[in-house]
Parts: structure tokens; sequence; C-alpha cells
């Protein structure tokens, strides 16, 4: 979750960690920043209280001002709800036919949202609590005041024909991506990006004046508070560095000893990998997990990902082909997010307020990927899930867990990220990070992104990619997010690495808890 929830740590006491903890101490560990995810993130929120900080008392002006801001930040927080949905409804259920007149919905809501968020009712109550976050006693309260200043001072500096235009060209961008992936030829999908970033640089500029000097760090703000191109740019080039040269002495001891690489005979890809038997078992596990389907949904997409409308309603889609380690793993990799969203505070100062929304796409990226990366690549959870797969699919019967574990873990480059291992995962998104860095500081055309892209997969995967579906056309448009996907990685090991974890007391599965994980790790 967003924000510590109010229902009992639910994702910390799932019953896949109760499954998998007997077998392994540090996968419970690692497991629990997503039961933490609410814990952590509002305490990123929140400042140090200051000790000549005096209560308040009675209905004073400041109080009557958050009481008021309250009220406009959830209806503001209901409309973007209503974004949501319409964005679900147009990547998983809506007609073709639909595609105009849905991008002019979404055009007209956002331009209600903007006036609503921007208006003299929010400028009023914003105005009262401007610098009186210390006059306030609850640390959820001081959040609230300053991210909501901080957005409304970045949210006005744009005008509501800006904000209806950006919404209104992400649909029809959208659309010209699927028709074009379909299609297989950027050509279809070039204009519309190309006016997509023009755009974004514009609203970079406008929303961030004071990041104009790098045109891309103010998209990145939008996303990553605080982060800036210099710094990614430093990561990505030390991975780069460190992983290039680790694929090729990979893929040259399998030249040289095919054996390594070989999956169990019955785990092999095919069409005999029924797709609702896929579907079901993927069921099975997000459930295990702790995602309440009471409260979401599992459907199918081009791409898989993750929305809906707040905590109580969080969808997410995944894809199913014959190769049943990418659905599975889409699965696991969408409900770790689905997790953090359904994990978000929705008491009186949480629910439809700043504190209780993500603290960045790059920590929503590292729950993902711990999940999808500390826990499906780890023994301890295919000895948890192989039986699963027996039950499901029959002729993996004699597939053991460790095989399941050393199929899965194969070093495998390919051309589509989502099916990556977790070598070649950071290296394709480099890639895409590299691209859209050079096309917001007009060093490339977007012309030039298919050639670049076919080069690029070579030099560092060794890698031919023999159509634009599988190459630059496998996601459209991420609006400066790409980048934050390999800041994820790192982020999704601190836990194994916390200075706060306490390895030498012992931790029973029957003892799992929010409260109990958050004593360990954050005591």
């Amino acid at each position: 979750g967003r924000a510590l929830s109010s229902r009992g740590g639910r994702c910390a006491s799932s019953l896949l960690l109760r499954a998998i903890a007997p077998y392994s101490m540090w996968n419970v560990y690692a497991s629990s920043v997503s039961a933490l995810a609410g814990r952590s993130v509002l305490m990123a929120h929140l400042r140090p209280v200051s000790s000549s900080r005096i209560a308040m008392s009675g209905a004073s002006a400041p109080t009557q001002s958050y009481e008021k801001l309250k009220a406009l930040l959830r209806e503001v927080d209901a409309l973007s709800e209503i974004q949501g949905i319409l964005g679900y409804d147009e990547q998983v259920f809506m007609p073709p036919g639909a595609a105009a007149s849905r991008a002019k919905q979404k055009g007209a809501l956002a331009k209600i949202l903007h006036d609503k968020s921007t208006g003299t009712e929010m400028r009023e109550a914003i105005e009262g609590v401007r610098g009186r976050e210390e006059d306030f006693d609850d640390v959820r309260v001081r959040a609230n005041i300053r991210d909501a200043v901080d957005a409304f001072d970045k949210e006005a500096r744009k005008s509501s024909e800006l904000a209806q235009k950006e919404a209104q060209l992400e649909s029809e961008a959208n659309q010209a991506w699927a028709a074009a992936r379909k299609a297989s030829d950027f050509s279809l999908f070039a204009g519309k990006l190309t006016e997509i970033f023009e755009l974004k640089k514009e609203v970079a500029a406008v929303t961030r004046p004071a990041l104009k000097s790098e045109p891309y760090d103010g998209a990145l703000d939008a996303f990553e508070r605080g982060m800036r191109a210099e710094r990614l740019d430093e990561i990505f080039e030390e991975l780069r560095a460190g992983l290039v040269p680790l694929l090729e002495a990979i893929n040259a001891k399998k030249a040289s000893d095919p054996s390594v690489d070989a999956p169990h005979p019955s785990l092999a890809f095919g069409d005999q990998w029924d797709t609702e038997a896929q579907a079901a078992l993927s069921r099975d596990v997000a459930a295990k997990m702790g995602y309440s389907f009471d409260n979401g949904r599992l459907d199918v997409s081009t791409h898989p990902f993750t929305g809906g409308a707040g905590p109580q309603d969080v969808r997410m889609t995944t894809r199913y082909s014959a190769n049943w380690a990418e659905g599975f793993g889409a699965t696991i990799h969408e409900c770790g997010h689905a997790l953090y969203e359904q994990g978000r505070d929705v008491g009186e100062e949480g629910l439809g307020l700043p504190a209780s929304r993500a603290l960045s796409m790059g920590v929503h990226e590292s729950q993902s990927l711990l999940w999808e990366r500390m826990v499906l690549q780890s023994k301890p959870f295919w000895e948890f899930a192989a039986p699963l797969f027996h039950a499901r699919f029959p002729f993996t019967a004699e597939a053991t867990a460790a095989d399941f574990f050393r199929t899965y873990n194969r070093v495998s480059p390919g051309c589509i990220r989502v099916e990556a291992d977790e070598v070649t995962y950071p290296l394709h998104v480099i890639l895409r990070y590299d691209i859209e860095r050079a096309l917001f500081r007009g060093e490339m055309e977007v012309a030039e992104v298919p050639a670049y892209w076919v080069r690029r997969m070579k030099e560092d995967l060794g890698v031919h990619v023999p159509d634009d579906a599988r190459g630059c056309l496998q996601v459209g448009h991420e609006r400066a997010r790409e980048g934050l996907d390999g800041v994820g990685h790192p982020r999704a090991s601190r836990p194994l690495s916390s200075p706060h974890l306490d390895c030498s007391r012992p931790l029973s599965s029957r003892l799992l808890s929010s409260r109990l994980l958050s004593s360990r790790l954050l005591s």
C-alpha cells in the first residue's frame, strides 16, 4: 500500500508468505516490504516533529481550512478515480470504434479535474494552510498539507486547455500505438509519439520552471520527486558496464555447454500450456499472495499493467501464451503493484488524500520487483508453487521444485522486456531510458528510434530484432517512467541489506504480521 493499512496488515499475513516462510527465513524478510509499504512510504512522506510545536485545540483558522481542503481533495480524488476506470476500460474492454469518443471524454474530464484542483475554493483552502504544517499534531495531516500545496502550485501553472489537450492526446496516442503494434509498423505511431514528446516537454517546462536547464528533469520529477537525469546516468552507466560483459560470459558458457541452459523437458514452452489453466493458476497464486478479488480483478491486455480506482478497486492485467513463464511472471509482478495499492490507508487522514498515495513510481516498481525477483525467483517459492503447477498441468508431474527453479531462472536474452531475466531486464530499461532522454533533449528524432533500437539490442544483448512489434512497439509512450523501472531493481533488494533488519531473532510463519515486521525492520 501507499500508506499504513488500517485493515490489519493483510498483505503481510498472506497465505503465500505463510506457505513459504518455513522454507526460508530471508524470503520472509524480503517479502515484508510489500507488507510494510504503508509504513515505509508514510515515513518517507513525513518530516520530524519540532519539539517546540504547540498542539492545536479548537476550530482555529488553519484547522477550518484543513477540513475544507480535505473535502476538496476527496472530490478531486473521486474524479481521478473516474479517470482510472476510463483508462482501464480503454486498454482492456473498450471496442476499437470508441477510441475517438473516449479521447474526448478523457479530455473533458481532465479539464474539469484541473479546474476543480486549481479553482478559487481550492486556492483559498491551500492558502489557509500554507506553511502551517507544524501547527498540527498528526504527522499524516502535515504530510497532506505539504503534498497538497506542492501539487497545487505545479498544477496551477498549467492552463485547463493544456490539461485537456494532454489527456486527450495520451488517449489518441494509446490507440495509435495499439494499431501500429498490431500492424508491426512504427510509422503509424510516429506522428502521435512526436506530438506526445513535444507536449510533455511543454508540460514539464510549465509546471517545473526551475528545471528548465535539463528538459528531462522536469518530466522525471513528476514521477520521482527529486530524481535527476544526471543521477540516473550514473546509475545506468555503472549497471551497463557490469551487465554487458557478464552477459557475454554467460553466453560463452552456454555455447560451450548447452546443457546448463536446457529446461526440464516437461517445462518446455509450447501449445500444451492451456491459457485457461494458466489463468486459473494466476488467480490462485494472486489470492495466496494476499490480493483481494473483492476489491479487484485480473484481466488480459496487450501489455500487463495495474490500474483501477484507488485502494478499494485495484485492477490488474496479464497475458498468456505458449511461454508459461511470461504470463505467470507478469501476474506476480503486477500483483506486487496491486498489493501496494490495496494496502493504502483508507482511514480519516488517508483515503483520497496525498499521504495515502505512492511516494514515487520508483518505489512502486520496487514493490512489484521484490515479488518478481526476490520471491518468485527463489528456491523456497518453487517448493510452494510446483504442486500448484502439477495440479493444473499434470504433464509437469515429473518436474521437481528444483527443475522449476532452474528453468525459470535461465538467462536467455530476448526481444521482449516483460519476458526478460534479471540479468538482461535492466539492459532493456537502459535502452528505453537512453531513447527517451535523447528525445526530450532533441538529440534524436522519433523517426530514428526503430534503427537505434535494433542496433542497441544487438550491441547490448546480442539479440536480433525481427520487426517493430517485437522492438520499439512493445509498449506505448511511457512519459518519463522507463528509467524508474531501473531504479526499482536496487530498491527491491534493500530489505535484505537493511541495517534495521535483525536476523538474530527467529521468525515463525505463525507470528507473521505487519506489526511484527514493522518492529523488526523499522525499529
